[in-house]
């Protein structure tokens, strides 16, 4: 494995310094940096052209400007721009709020798309399937420039509207309850009986539930409580030992269901502690959660089932601790939505200019700018992970030694989890290495329409200003993430399937 993960390093570094050149050459050819300079008055025009000339050297050869920027660029250095401004300060700020901006849509992409494929595979040509199928390649069809500006209208202007006073009607009600239930049907394997139980169950338990917050208000001041925190986290444990071991298996349950009290009682047990925290406090909560969930599956898994007890203690209380982090910020939401003036969903920017809060109000504010344009984002990728996995997903359930390990008597989510889903992983790892690397160049459209300065930004103005040094920036991000995250991909590739790397 060393000696494949050192080639194809070997490789990569002469792909992206091949690249460089490629880049920094079209970027010297964009525009003409000057012609600006050139318009103005016969007294000033001669001094402008010559300060630009003498600070993007101007006057040497295309090689020679290369291996200059390429000398500064070893050292840390990636020059001014065409205004004399530091590009090492421009990247800085734009790789942050790109990173602001990518990394949690692109996070929730995959994660929902792939589960989202992998159920669509497993219940080929459904109700569930044919509406998920329709539904992604609308999303895949419309322009992202379209689906921000809807956004922008219904989900931020229109829905800030509707919280001056927060009444569900009974249309609106109706519509989300059959949603709800159809989608639950699809998911329950049965007869029809049985799927049409589960739809009528959830129909009116979801409508008894929008009717129930619609009357109390309670959008106004949102919340989730102890009960609801509780009886989430037990709900959390079931799943997460469901999904490692199965339910037959009672140590991980065990240890699963202990992780899920322990944060119950951390919920109460903590109040002071979690009354205006800062990042450092959640991180070490978050690490601390992870030791005491290894503990319990260590001392409660016993040694036949350590392997799978572990993860569902861990998954389990970190699930737990993000349930009552949401219930934390959410009751902050009528202070904070109050202190915006009643508009907490924002339209344009990253942040309010000058607002200053408690940890929880700072963190609506960010997920306020954030909610849209990460929407935004999500719902393109989203169409492009589900589908992918599906079709892998359908192609590797053929398979002889799929079926194979079913006439064993390997149960499905045995067959599932440790064959199909292994294996068709394997092409789905190449698109989310892409992804990745694609959009830490920014997503610039989306930062258009919401009036956000990152990468995206910084490379329009380059290309603008015919200024290739914010361009090589920009290219020393994206392409160097591509490049990375293919050679992640490629260590994938051996971790999934051995061969490759001994091929």
């Amino acid at each position: 494995m060393l000696v494949f993960i050192v080639r194809r390093l070997f490789v990569s570094i002469w792909v992206f310094l091949t690249a460089t050149v490629v880049i920094f050459f079209l970027a010297t050819k964009v525009k003409d940096p000057l012609a600006d300079a050139r318009q103005l008055p016969d007294n000033t025009r001669e001094n402008a052209i010559a300060v630009i000339v003498e600070r993007m050297h101007l006057d040497e050869p295309f090689i020679v400007r290369y291996f200059l920027w390429l000398g500064d660029a070893i050292r840390g250095d990636l020059g001014v721009n065409r205004q004399g401004l530091s590009v090492n300060s421009m990247l800085d700020a734009a790789v942050g709020a790109t990173l602001q901006l990518v990394i949690g849509a692109t996070v929730i992409s995959i994660i929902v798309g792939i589960t989202i494929g992998v159920i669509s595979a497993l219940r080929q040509y459904s109700a569930l399937d044919q509406s998920v199928t329709f539904v992604a390649f609308v999303c895949f069809s419309l322009p992202s420039f379209w689906i921000a500006t809807l956004l922008k209208e219904f989900m931020a202007i229109d829905f800030n509207d509707w919280l001056a006073d927060p009444v569900i009607s009974v249309p609106f009600i109706a519509g989300i309850a059959l949603i709800t239930a159809l989608a639950a049907g699809g998911l329950v394997v049965g007869d029809r009986r049985t799927r049409l139980t589960v739809f009528g169950t959830t129909a009116a338990g979801m409508a008894v539930l929008l009717a129930v917050v619609s009357a109390t208000g309670w959008f106004t001041d949102p919340g989730l409580g102890p009960v609801v925190v509780a009886l989430t986290a037990l709900g959390g444990a079931i799943g997460f030992t469901t999904l490692v071991s199965g339910l037959e298996w009672a140590p991980p349950m065990k240890a699963a269901l202990a992780s899920a009290v322990l944060g119950i009682i951390a919920y109460f047990a903590l109040g002071p502690v979690l009354e205006d925290p800062n990042l450092l406090t959640m991180v070490l909560l978050a690490l601390v959660t992870a030791g005491i969930g290894y503990g319990l599956g260590w001392f409660l898994g016993g040694d036949l089932y350590r392997r799978n007890a572990i993860p569902a203690a861990i998954f389990t209380g970190l699930f737990t601790g993000a349930v009552i982090f949401l219930d934390r910020m959410l009751q902050s939401f009528a202070s904070y939505s109050d202190s915006v003036g009643g508009r907490p969903v924002s339209t344009i920017g990253a942040n309010t200019p000058n607002y200053d809060g408690t940890f929880w109000q700072s963190g609506l504010d960010s997920f306020g700018h954030l909610a849209l344009p990460s929407l935004a984002l999500v719902l393109i990728s989203l169409a492009s992970y589900s589908r992918y996995t599906r079709a892998s997903m359908l192609e590797v359930m053929n398979q002889d030694y799929v079926r194979t390990a079913r006439a064993k008597g390997l149960s499905e989510r045995a067959v599932v989890t440790r064959h199909v889903l292994r294996n068709g992983l394997i092409p789905i790892t190449t698109l989310v290495s892409l992804d990745i690397g694609t959009v830490l160049g920014g997503a610039v459209i989306t930062e258009k329409v919401f009036g956000w300065r990152a990468m995206g930004t910084m490379l329009l103005e380059g290309i603008q200003q015919g200024d290739p040094m914010p361009i090589m920036a920009f290219f020393l991000v994206s392409g160097g993430a591509i490049i990375v995250f293919n050679m992640i991909a490629d260590i994938t590739y051996a971790v999934l399937d051995p061969r490759i790397r001994l091929s």
